[in-house]
Formats: C-alpha cells, structure tokens, sequence
C-alpha cells in the first residue's frame, strides 16, 4: 500500500488538495482511500456526499471516510475508557459527564494512527491518502510513536507488572476507600497493546519507499514559514516529504490594479517556495474563480494538479538521517531544512542522543558503533545537522 499524508498550515487548501489526489489515483485504476483525520472535517464537503466513519464509495475505485474518534475509542480503547468513567463517577460526576470527559485530550490524534495502521494491516486499498490535522497537530501525531515508546520503555512495562502482582493485596483495601476498583490486567493491557501497534506504525511511517508527505502551502509569509518550520520537523522524525504544492497563486490573466500589489508579493513568496524547499519539488496550482467543491470542481483541479502525473510515485526520494564515517571519524547527519544552528539543542542520555528543534524533540536511539561515542561537535551544512563523535574523554585519577 502507498501512503499519501497531506498536511499544511489550516485553510490553505489541504482537503482539496487530497481529494483531488485521490479522484487521480482511482481514475489509474489505484483502490484509493481518502481518509480524513482532522477533526475539523471537510471532506464531506470537498467531495459535496455524505460521509461517515466507515469508508464510503465515492465513485469507482475511490472511497472517502472521516475518523470519529469515539467509534475508534470504543473499539480500541474500551476496557480504559470504561475504567475512566468508573473513576469519575465514583468522583460523582453524572454518567454522561463522566462519559464524555473519559475522552481524552488528543485521543483523536491517536486514533488517526491507529486507523491508518489497520487499513495498512488489511491492506484493501491500493493508495491510503491521508488528510490530515493543520500542520501543528500533525506533527505530534507523528512523533507519538517516538514520545510513546520512551515513556513505554522506562516507566509503564515495569508499572504493568507491579500492579498486576500488587491488586489481589490491595484491592479489599483500596475499593472500600476510594470506591473504585484498581484497574485490572485488561485495562493495564490495553495501552501496552495499543503502543505496540503504534511502534509497528513507526516503520511504515519512516520507509520513504512506502509513505510520503505532501506539504500544502500558499504564497504569503507566514504560511511558508510554517511550512518550512514543518519539513524541519518531519526530517527530524525521519518522515520524508517528496512533494511541495503551492496553492492559491493568482494567475497571469487577473489584470485588474486591486491584484497588482497582491499579485506582486506573490511573485516574491512563490520564489522564496522555490528556492527554500529546493531540491523538493513544488507544484503550482492557481487562485480559481469559483470554490473547489463537488466532482467536478475537483475535477479540474486534478488536472491542472497531475495532468498525465501518476500522484502515488514517490517524487523524490530524500535522506532525513545518514551516519557516515570520514577519515575514522564518525558522525551522524540529519536533514533539518530552513533550521538555523542556534535553535537546535543536543543532549545524549546512554545511547540516546536528544535532538531539540524549537518546541520539538525527538530522542534518537543510536546505533551500536555510536552508542558508546559522545558528540563532540556539530555544524549545518547543506541544511544537515552534521554531529561528529569522538571517544569519551578520560577521566583520570
């Protein structure tokens, strides 16, 4: 299966964008699901046809469907979230209350892995294209399998285990005063399984070969930066980004003096695209007349978008992290575009080293040759972070 994640900054156009994509791939003949992730959902209407949870056919070999994240919640989180409720009721809250505050922050996020790797798992589809949350919430999703898998790793296996030993002591003890049970072996199972789903998730997220992310952008300041700040932060989850689209460009037949000025700084910010994503390439699409809603509004954008364009190759093929070794010194090079050094930070716990971009962090484990290396300088260069290691220095007696 090829996966598509369509992202970028809120209202740049992003739903169109992967609609269109997916009437392309089911018009080559690709079973194509365009499946809608941000919970703010527009496809329904970029498609104008109802939508719901399950897949829906839209027409041939094109299907479309939008998460609901308490349907997912319900089917893989069930035991947690009745749990949950049973806490809060015994805290007094009324039923429904309790219900719906038993829903997480970011569960919706999550579940939109969750979703993505059971159609990968079943494997019905020929193209999964993703339309997923604005640009920020896009990236913690993808950085929970990261983030999950440290908090997994260190804290959570051994709690498991603990609680498990622990309840038959406890529990007669424990529910008279709290008036809830302790969780049992099915809730303290559930988010181990959950995150082990989300671990294998992680490898078809980080094979270029298999997943892609199109970046969704429009000509105007702040909307580039953003974008450049999230191929930052895709590099440094190791998620290849093969295509740039760049939305919403007035075309050259608009003369009126209102679009002179507009049409001018458009000029400037298309080429800042051009030049600042480089060697990515970028696709144009103009400013339309009328609102892309319906088949045929989405028709024409997918032929100005792909024209006899196959949309699931992979348009370019980039390396987010290389290690490399030069003259019997070994460094470890990760592809941070846009980034400049000073907002980077470098730690290295055992054999993690902790990279901080802004308000993003990622904790890669090392292989084995650097693992017993410590960093011993860095540089950027060619939009690389390029960490050298050296032996640790001895301490001496």
């Amino acid at each position: 299966m090829r996966v598509i994640l369509m992202t970028g900054k809120g209202g740049v156009g992003k739903t169109s964008v992967a609609a269109a994509t997916g009437l392309r791939c089911a018009e080559l003949g690709y079973k194509t699901l365009v499946l809608s992730t941000d919970p703010a959902h527009s496809l329904a209407d970029s498609f104008d046809i109802e939508l719901s949870h399950e897949p829906k056919l839209v027409r041939d070999n094109l299907w479309g469907a939008e998460l609901d994240a308490l349907i997912e919640l319900a089917d893989n989180w069930g035991s947690v979230q009745r749990y949950i409720t049973q806490v809060l009721q015994a805290r007094g809250l009324e039923g429904v209350q309790a219900e719906e505050l038993a829903i997480l922050p970011g569960m919706d996020e999550i579940f939109g892995l969750v979703r993505m790797k059971r159609h990968y798992d079943e494997n019905e589809f020929d193209v999964l294209i993703v339309d997923s949350a604005p640009t920020g919430t896009a990236l913690r999703l993808l950085s929970l399998p990261e983030v999950s898998g440290w908090y997994m790793r260190r804290f959570y296996k051994p709690l498991q285990g603990i609680s498990v030993a622990l309840r038959p002591l406890v529990e007669p003890i424990f529910r008279p005063i709290a008036g809830f049970s302790l969780p049992d072996k099915d809730v303290m199972d559930a988010p181990y399984e959950f995150y082990n789903q989300i671990e294998a998730l992680e490898k078809v997220l980080t094979d270029n070969s298999i997943t892609s992310v199109r970046l969704v952008t429009n000509p105007e300041r702040m909307v580039i930066k953003e974008s450049l700040r999230a191929h930052a932060y895709l590099s440094l989850y190791n998620v290849a980004t093969d295509l740039v689209v760049a939305n919403r460009i007035i075309p050259d037949e608009v003369t009126d003096p209102f679009f002179t000025r507009w049409k001018e700084q458009q000029q400037q910010y298309k080429q800042e695209i051009y030049d600042n994503f480089h060697p990515l390439p970028v696709k144009e699409i103009p400013l339309y007349s009328e609102e892309m809603c319906g088949l045929a509004a989405l028709e024409r954008l997918k032929e100005t978008l792909y024209g006899d364009d196959d949309p699931s190759q992979v348009y370019y093929q980039e390396t987010t992290i290389k290690v490399m070794q030069e003259e019997g010194v070994y460094s470890l090079h990760l592809y941070l575009p846009g980034t400049t050094k000073d907002r980077i930070q470098l730690s290295k716990t055992g054999d993690e080293l902790n990279v901080r971009v802004g308000n993003h962090r990622r904790n890669l484990v090392l292989p084995q040759t650097l693992a017993a290396l410590q960093p011993s300088g860095a540089k950027m260069e060619d939009d690389y972070l390029k960490i050298r290691f050296a032996e640790p220095a001895k301490v001496s007696s």
